[in-house]
């Protein structure tokens, strides 16, 4: 069984969880670690919150320029009668 924690195509499953957190654990030690998740924690909301305003700026700007493309669409002409 693999959890949804996907890395570049790389599924982790449980007991390699398992190991990573006991990494972690030994690194950081019991003390550190609240401290080292809160900062995780705002890293993730401060990472998704760009993000978001990127996707935003990029959906504007994309809006923008197709109106653009619309307004200079060019005339029709007419060809000669027969």
């Amino acid at each position: 069984m693999t959890l949804p924690l996907g890395f570049m195509g790389w599924n982790v499953g449980p007991t390699e969880l398992l190991v990573i957190l006991a990494i972690i654990l030994v690194l950081f030690g019991g003390k550190k670690l609240p401290d080292l998740a809160r900062s995780l924690g705002r890293s993730l909301g401060e990472f998704k919150k760009g993000k978001d305003e990127g996707e935003k700026l990029a959906s504007e700007k994309v809006k923008e320029i197709v109106d653009d493309i619309k307004k200079e669409e060019p005339e029709k002409v007419e060809g000669p009668k027969a």
